[in-house]
């Protein structure tokens, strides 16, 4: 069987990141990503752009990778609008796989919902950093309120 290789790896994460390096600092991997995209839509007006206005660090964590937790730091674009007509001229790349500013990934979080519907928060905490993510108490009763009604029916996210 083929070894996965890193960028193999992120690209199960999306297709539009390309690994640049890991360190593993605790029990903790860090990893360091950069887009591939030669256009970013303007989540405004709908129009791509490849003209860059500058880059920033963006860090969230993921699911675990081979038994540590991970950390994904992401050199973030931010992009000029082209589109005249559109409200805004600057903007920032987005990707499906998190929420602009969340510092967890969907997966993780869905995750870290799966794990705490059958325990209390409490001992969900142990459990999660215990080699899955570091998240405290009052995140999790955060998620669990967001995602599911009085009822407990779970609504869209």
């Amino acid at each position: 069987m083929e070894m996965l290789h890193m960028d193999e790896f992120i690209k199960l994460l999306d297709s539009g990141l390309d690994y640049v390096n890991h360190e593993i600092i605790g029990d903790t991997i860090v990893i360091h990503v950069v887009s591939n995209k030669e256009e970013v839509i303007c989540p405004y007006c709908g129009c791509a752009s490849s003209k860059k206005h500058s880059v920033y660090e963006r860090s969230f964590q993921d699911l675990p990778v081979m038994g540590m937790k991970s950390k994904i730091i992401l050199s973030n674009r931010k992009m000029f609008c082209i589109n005249p007509e559109c409200s805004h001229t600057t903007f920032a790349e987005t990707f499906s796989f998190i929420r602009p500013k969340a510092k967890k990934s969907n997966r993780l979080l869905d995750r870290i919902v799966d794990v705490s519907l059958n325990v209390s928060s409490l001992n969900a905490t142990h459990i999660l950093k215990n080699g899955i993510a570091d998240v405290e108490k009052s995140t999790i009763c955060n998620l669990l309120k967001k995602r599911y009604t009085h009822s407990g029916e779970r609504q869209d996210h």
